[in-house]
């Protein structure tokens, strides 16, 4: 039996036994006695509900709400499966709200609808908007996931307009804010600057799109950002019958194919296809090329063809390769800072604040207490120096671990800061230093 196969069965039995799936409802209050449920249930549950019913806002005292998640799905585009349906796209969500109680000690609640789907087996953003804004009174936040394009674009766009609480399809920008911290690193180590850097992104769906959008916010300038799909670069000569979301991104330039956009790129983002970008395109591309090859299980191209044809960051999708670029770095902790100051959005600046806390985080020196939990998670990354250094920075670690017990604390804090200085937030954090040291205290035993 091969390693992947044997990773499989074990992977049935694990979401088979002891019990179904991988989440389930514990309560936070006693119910042993015939108080207890006077209290719980009627008649004394009536007294909160009529507080809240004069003030809408002691929902957040009474009730769970404030910490609660709905990860929302159609099913119809999870992982590299596609659409597979609600049902089948369930342990996927199960799955998400495992990371949010695990990372950050919020709980989330796996919604797969059904029904969303239009005559043509495509989702119907417009039924699929209608069942989520009804959610806003259960929630204190929305997390889209595995919507296919482009209707997850219009749906996000709609539901922030609707809904007083953050909605965030994380499959757009949770790799779009995790690229960009590997971004930020890289460009410090190759000595680059973002506005004079060339980038090529090969992937114009929800996350390739959306990661060339976050870069020119962060400072790339969009003339020199290509963006390319299946039929080769995005240009403004683009028919009308093959045009995009992505289009508004479309070049001038007298560029084809990807291997032609390569030539002389500074950066080169795989949001695509496996085996797609050869040695020689690599060998093409500017001084201290970055490579991102984010495809998954395959790569654009792997991790040593890219380093044999010269790249000097490389960075996957993978947990087997240095730089991965994984969510988990991202929404735990966005949605933290989000909910702990009550926002009403999770906005540009606040995924600015996240990629920059990442980037932060790679900077740190791994000591005492950190450098076990994380040489007890990665023994091979350890031995191999990867968190040496008073600035551990280097081109094998642009950014920081998913089991860094810092990551989730540190986002929280610089999204919790964002929030309140742009104005989305209900609530105030007085001492940010006391508040990251009390989320690290919160999740540390999770």
């Amino acid at each position: 039996m091969s390693n992947n196969d044997e990773l499989m069965k074990a992977s049935l039995e694990y979401h088979a036994n002891p019990r179904p799936g991988k989440v389930s409802i514990v309560t936070t209050k006693p119910c042993e006695t015939q108080r207890d449920l006077s209290l719980a249930y009627t008649p004394g549950v009536a007294k909160p509900c009529l507080e809240i019913k004069e003030k809408q806002e002691l929902v957040y005292k009474y009730t769970n709400r404030g910490n609660t998640v709905a990860v929302v799905s159609d099913g119809t585009a999870v992982l590299g499966l596609g659409n597979i349906g609600p049902e089948a796209g369930l342990p996927v969500m199960e799955g998400k709200a495992v990371l949010f109680k695990r990372f950050a000690d919020i709980d989330a609640v796996p919604l797969c609808l059904g029904g969303m789907l239009g005559p043509d087996g495509r989702t119907d953003a417009d039924k699929l908007i209608e069942a989520t804004a009804a959610l806003n009174p259960s929630f204190a936040g929305i997390n889209l996931e595995d919507i296919a394009a482009p209707a997850c674009f219009k749906v996000e766009t709609e539901l922030k307009k609707r809904m007083s609480i953050p909605v965030f399809h994380d499959d757009q920008h949770g790799t779009a804010i995790i690229s960009l911290a590997a971004l930020l690193n890289a460009a410090k180590l190759t000595g680059k600057k973002l506005e004079d850097m060339r980038i090529v992104v090969n992937g114009a769906g929800a996350a390739g799109f959306t990661c060339a959008k976050q870069y020119i916010t962060a400072g790339v300038k969009k003339e020199n950002l290509v963006i390319c799909d299946i039929n080769g670069v995005i240009r403004k000569d683009t028919p009308e019958d093959k045009r995009t979301p992505a289009y508004i991104l479309a070049t001038d330039r007298d560029l084809h194919t990807l291997a032609e956009a390569m030539v002389g790129a500074d950066m080169f983002l795989g949001c695509s296809a496996g085996n797609c970008v050869t040695k020689d395109m690599v060998r093409s591309m500017a001084d201290k090329p970055i490579v991102l090859a984010m495809a998954n299980p395959i790569p654009e191209i792997y991790p040593e063809d890219a380093r044999d044809a010269g790249a000097y960051v490389i960075g996957t999708g993978r947990t087997d390769f240095t730089n991965q670029v994984n969510n988990v770095l991202g929404f735990p902790g966005i949605f933290r800072g989000a909910l702990d100051v009550r926002a009403s959005d999770i906005n540009e600046a606040m995924k600015l604040a996240a990629s920059h806390a990442l980037a932060e985080i790679a900077e740190m020196p791994v000591e005492g207490k950190i450098r076990e939990i994380l040489g007890a998670a990665y023994p091979n990354d350890l031995a191999a120096g990867i968190f040496d250094g008073a600035c551990p920075l280097k081109n094998t670690y642009v950014i920081p671990k998913p089991f860094d017990p810092r990551v989730v604390p540190h986002v929280a804090r610089c999204v919790a800061k964002a929030a309140m200085e742009s104005g989305v937030a209900k609530l105030a954090i007085d001492d940010l230093d006391k508040y990251e040291e009390e989320v690290f205290q919160r999740i540390s035993g999770k």
